[in-house]
């Protein structure tokens, strides 16, 4: 492939990646400065769990920081045990990356190259252009169907012969719509056995609808599926970086050879194996976000929105061309929202106090 040449300041030239170019940086939620008068300021951009650690993950935390002066255990072997007890599967099938974009880099480093094709829905997880482009390989978006839905079919229809990967995300980062069981089966029975289809469930506690697929029942049944999860959302440890994926042997194996060595660190998995061991205290929390998702969802469209049916931590108003005045409104109010210009701002589920601002100015906004 060819590469770019770079002068720098010193005079000499560095050769860059063509696939590079014009390649989208992945931008992260803004932080929240203070709004208008006394009022405090509420980040509701990145899709972060707004309550901490339970008190024994941070007791954890704390007792292994005395060690951060040796190397964590590079194959996570303590991590990778309780995930597989978890979802009773065989230890082998588990592999760890920094969070489930980590992982999701290491499936395309593993798949996928120039002149080779990666498939998956638009608009949708914002990272997978860039992972792909840094990958050399050519990336093939689907547009959503009506509702901000997976278009299976169409997706199924784009596959070719240079095909290595399809991404199912569901629920869907940003339009938290999911695909539902019977979509996901008829697909699967469309996709040739030798392309991998990665079912990224970064958002799966969060889902209540009984018809949405599960990726770890369809891992079950088919070899070419490679589910990916997080303990940044539900787990509420976005800052340690700790995902995973389920998949069969030869997948796996290619995981876990892609990944970045010692890249989980000894603090992430000990905090990741504690709260596995207090799911049932970390789940009671997710129900109140559920609970605080219902409140929002039901309050906006009182207001006159039209907004997808969601089962993940936000919620997406479609805004089209209004969507960089609606963030900059939210802004100067103290409540930042994550825009896609042209598209629409997704907006998290925060702490009451932020979903109730958040209702006073999309309500505001309406108004005007």
């Amino acid at each position: 492939m060819g590469a770019a040449i770079v002068r720098n300041m010193s005079g000499s030239q560095v050769r860059i990646r063509k696939a590079l170019d014009g390649l989208p940086s992945y931008k992260p939620g803004r932080p929240a400065a203070p709004g208008a008068g006394a009022e405090p300021a509420f980040k509701i951009s990145s899709n972060e769990n707004p309550y901490p650690p339970l008190p024994g993950v941070l007791e954890a935390v704390a007792a292994s920081a005395g060690s951060l002066n040796r190397y964590p255990d590079m194959f996570a072997t303590g991590l990778v045990s309780a995930l597989a007890d978890r979802f009773d599967v065989p230890p082998e099938h588990v592999a760890t990356g920094t969070g489930s974009v980590g992982v999701l880099q290491q499936v395309v480093q593993a798949t996928a190259a120039e002149g080779d094709e990666v498939v998956y829905a638009w608009r949708s997880f914002e990272a997978y252009p860039i992972v792909v482009g840094i990958s050399g390989a050519t990336a093939v978006q689907v547009p959503l169907a009506p509702g901000a839905r997976h278009d299976l079919t169409a997706m199924a229809d784009a596959i070719t012969d240079r095909t290595r990967v399809v991404f199912v995300c569901t629920p869907n980062n940003p339009t938290g719509q999911v695909v539902t069981r019977a979509e996901l089966t008829a697909f699967l029975r469309r996709v040739p056995e030798d392309v991998l289809v990665v079912v990224d469930e970064a958002y799966r506690e969060f889902v209540r609808d009984p018809e949405a697929a599960d990726g770890i029942e369809a891992y079950r049944e088919h070899g070419n599926v490679c589910v990916l999860r997080t303990f940044s959302k539900a787990y509420g440890l976005a800052g340690l970086r700790v995902g995973f994926a389920i998949a069969h042997d030869e997948v796996a194996d290619a995981l876990r050879k892609t990944a970045v060595p010692f890249g989980v660190s000894g603090i992430a998995q000990r905090a990741a194996v504690e709260s596995l061991a207090r799911e049932a205290e970390l789940l009671e929390r997710v129900e109140a976000l559920v609970g605080e998702r219902t409140r929002v969802y039901d309050a906006l469209v009182g207001q006159g929105w039209e907004i997808p049916h969601t089962e993940a931590n936000f919620v997406w108003l479609a805004l089209g061309g209004q969507t960089v005045d609606f963030a900059r409104f939210c802004e100067d109010a103290g409540l930042v929202v994550r825009p896609f210009a042209g598209d629409g701002c997704r907006v998290t589920i925060a702490e009451q106090e932020a979903n109730d601002r958040l209702i006073r100015l999309t309500g505001e906004w309406k108004a005007r």
